[in-house]
């Protein structure tokens, strides 16, 4: 899979970029399309707050299932994976933590079963909400630009907006079916 792009402390501090060494997490995410081109975001209301879903992988999982599971889990749909997208390294030397989060892209299968969230995502009001492509990255341009200096969520809205930019490549340029 291709290094997409490594995120330090330095994007958003300044100064050079530091680079860990050992990795806290790994973890799956990406963009789920249904058969209208939609991209599946998932809205926070409690935070008003969207992201891409995934989440963490689950010891002995492999990426693309647990990218699956995780849209089974936050969306309620089965998908298949489409294509890759590369992987994020988010360094966050601040913090002494390192995610790699690999990235794919994925068709929604029609019919939406039950969604299985978490608590903590129940809390956060967490739902998923279609939007075209475009929608969904003009949502995640102005969340960066209204970033209110909360360093993690700053790394979670720009990993996701790469993620979304290699998604449109795809999605916009070459087609999709």
């Amino acid at each position: 899979m291709t290094l997409n792009r490594r995120l330090t402390d330095s994007e958003f501090i300044g100064g050079s970029p530091e680079y860990l060494d050992t990795v806290s997490r790994y973890a799956a995410r990406g963009v789920l399309v249904n058969n209208d081109n939609q991209v599946a975001m998932m809205f926070m209301s409690e935070v008003d707050l969207y992201k891409l879903p995934g989440g963490g992988m689950e010891d002995g999982e492999l990426a693309e299932a647990a990218f699956l599971r995780e849209i089974r889990e936050e969306t309620g749909y089965e998908a298949e994976v489409i294509k890759e997208l590369g992987y994020v390294e988010e360094h966050k030397n601040r913090n002494g933590f390192l995610q790699y989060s690999y990235c794919f892209l994925a068709k929604a299968r029609p019919g939406m079963g039950m969604a299985s969230l978490t608590e903590a995502e129940r809390q956060l009001g967490m739902s998923v909400q279609w939007l075209t492509i475009t929608q969904a990255m003009d949502v995640m341009e102005k969340a960066v630009s209204d970033n209110d200096g909360n360093h993690s969520k700053l790394f979670m809205l720009m990993r996701d907006q790469i993620i979304l930019k290699e998604a449109a490549k795809l999605l916009m340029g070459e087609g999709f079916s």
